[in-house]
């Protein structure tokens, strides 16, 4: 379960946006939202971009974690039928 990274509940903002014109007549023609697909795509942008800063923040930890586990193995080793 992902908790939300913006309000969803906020109002809505118009704005003024320039778009290729082939694509879009290409989604008139097939009945897309274009607010729902932009707030889709803009939170999926904004989500990579906070994971990928997340790792990178996070790295030498995950690093220093991958070492240990590979020298010294994890605690269940020993407890573990399979």
């Amino acid at each position: 379960m992902q908790t939300n990274f913006f309000d969803p509940g906020a109002p809505k903002k118009s704005t003024n946006l320039s778009i290729n014109s082939d694509l879009l007549r290409q989604a008139k023609e097939r009945r897309i939202n274009l607010s729902q697909a932009l707030e889709l795509r803009l939170a999926e942008l904004l989500r990579e971009e906070k994971r990928r800063k997340w790792e990178e923040e996070n790295r030498e930890a995950i690093e220093d974690y991958n070492r240990r586990i590979e020298t010294v193995g994890v605690f269940s080793d020993g407890l573990r039928r399979f």
